[in-house]
């Protein structure tokens, strides 16, 4: 494949990994990868579990900004 098709296919997935790490995206991935290395026993939250538990955290930590039932 030339160059100039290879070329622009990189950069296209560099963007799309770039925007999925940014958003938050992959972080459920992330988090079941860990269970499977530390804890290979323990349940799994379905993604709608590990995203509700996510947000939970973040407006409850009053170091990140956030209050509590505010936006």
């Amino acid at each position: 494949m030339s160059r100039l098709v290879t070329a622009p296919r990189r950069a296209a997935a560099w963007v799309r990994w770039y925007v999925a790490e940014f958003t938050g995206e992959t972080a459920y991935e992330r988090h079941v990868a860990w269970l499977a290395r530390h804890d290979p026993g323990a349940p799994v939250p379905t993604r709608r579990e590990f995203e509700r538990r996510r947000t939970d955290a973040r407006y409850a930590d009053p170091r990140n900004g956030h209050h509590r039932g505010c936006c």
